[in-house]
């Protein structure tokens, strides 16, 4: 399934890209990556990685939530775009998901 872009910057000290797609698992997949000077500075290594994985039944239950159908993988994500888009999209999106009992795991890696 194509992804769906949350968030991208580009400038001269940093690269920002987060996006949500459905793996071929069908898990729901939101990563985001941080690349540039901006990052070193701030985390120490030059690029940082992040992730969340929600299996389908907790991405049927955002898609309540969100007021989308839950059996239309494309609504799904357009309603998660609709409501966590931005710079802030990663970390707005797991205080959702902690505050609404949205089983899910996370991953960081710095390089």
């Amino acid at each position: 399934m194509k992804k769906v872009t949350l968030y991208q910057l580009k400038s001269d000290r940093i690269k920002i890209s987060m996006e949500i797609y459905f793996n071929e698992k069908e898990q729901l997949i939101f990563e985001g990556y941080d690349v540039g000077k901006a990052v070193e500075e701030f985390h120490g290594s030059y690029d940082y990685e992040y992730y969340y994985t929600i299996e389908m039944k907790a991405a049927q239950k955002i898609a309540h939530l969100l007021n989308a159908n839950p059996e239309d993988k494309a609504a799904i994500l357009q309603a998660i775009k609709a409501a966590f888009s931005g710079n802030h999209a990663y970390s707005e999106f797991g205080k959702f998901m902690k505050k609404n009992d949205i089983n899910f795991e996370t991953f960081t890696w710095r390089g």
